[in-house]
């Protein structure tokens, strides 16, 4: 029996290539390089993709009409059509459980560089600052007894506050899907509403999912019920802050310090401004990056691929919809 096909944007790992081991044939090319992408993957019964990858209804179509499958690493699929995807039969398959140590590590990475003012300082004694200079800008956040307030309290958030907890800190969170008893359990504080955790809390990270709903979640309303001097970080989607209120925020000094690792647009402009400001920490969506990271992501996007190819149900179906009128060949 011929074996499938599969497509992706990235070099896979040996241990994520033995995923797929006597079950597909794996081309790699890469989007920067290849003039067209889609006529490199339009004989794929399953494409592996970045985060990055807008897959379109138009796209599809473009690529071979037997696709089965569509892996996403990570978790966000929003740069999928979801609707257009299933219409077709096509599987949408991601990561879940793949980024949550990292993201969870680096959201924690910002939260201590924040407060204890780490990259301002640095960027004081390079400018030729000396040791007295600007000390008052310098005063920093105690985190241990300081409440720390998650918007979104699933595998990340989770993990976020199980270290948060560690050192010291009270822990917030505003999560509607969430029960009570659940967060309880984590020996986490579960608030009503947004309001609630953004009034209360000295740091507040973000952990939501990209959706309708949450779209400027963060504006210039709701960053005016943050206290005076508070922080904010954004490992989850740009989409989630109006960056121009952010900005304001900070420059008035609403605001201590925001740490972004999302913007929107991906990629953002060279020239964003908040990567200028003084208090703030910006990183290039890196979250997740990590060794272990990246080979669990990838382990696990093949895995899914493969139960996919087999012909069985992928534990991680995000258009579960799609079952039962799939494409099978």
């Amino acid at each position: 029996m011929p074996q499938a096909q599969v497509w992706t944007d990235t070099r896979l790992q040996p241990q994520a290539l033995a995923m797929l081991k006597d079950i597909a044939t794996v081309s790699v090319a890469s989007k920067e390089t290849s003039t067209d992408w889609c006529q490199d993957a339009s004989q794929a019964e399953a494409i592996i993709i970045g985060g990055n990858t807008n897959v379109t209804g138009d796209i599809m179509d473009r690529l071979s009409p037997h696709l089965r499958a569509i892996a996403r690493y990570g978790i966000g699929v929003d740069r999928i059509d979801l609707q257009a995807a299933t219409q077709r039969g096509i599987m949408v398959l991601n990561t879940p459980e793949g980024p949550t140590e990292s993201t969870a590590e680096h959201a924690i990475a910002l939260l201590l560089n924040l407060c204890k003012r780490v990259m301002a300082a640095d960027r004081s004694l390079r400018a030729g600052n000396g040791f007295q200079a600007n000390m008052q800008q310098l005063l920093g956040l105690e985190t241990a007894g300081a409440t720390l307030g998650l918007v979104g309290l699933g595998r990340i958030g989770s993990r976020v506050a199980t270290i948060a907890r560690v050192l010291g800190m009270h822990v917030l969170a505003f999560d509607p899907f969430i029960p009570k008893e659940r967060a309880s359990e984590m020996g986490v504080e579960l608030v009503p509403t947004l309001a609630d955790v953004l009034s209360r809390s000295q740091v507040v990270s973000l952990h939501s999912p990209a959706t309708q709903e949450t779209r400027h979640l963060i504006n210039a309303e709701t960053l005016k019920l943050m206290p005076q001097g508070s922080y904010l970080i954004n490992v989850a989607r740009g989409s989630l802050v109006d960056e121009q209120a952010l900005l304001d925020a900070l420059r008035s000094g609403h605001l201590a310090g925001a740490a972004l690792d999302v913007y929107e647009p991906e990629p953002p402009a060279a020239d964003n401004p908040l990567f200028s400001h003084p208090n703030t920490i910006c990183t290039p969506h890196i979250a997740s990056f990590t060794a272990a990271g990246v080979l669990r992501m990838q382990v696990m996007a093949c895995e899914q691929v493969a139960s996919a190819l087999r012909g069985e149900r992928p534990k991680n179906l995000v258009n579960a919809d799609v079952w039962g009128h799939q494409r099978t060949d």
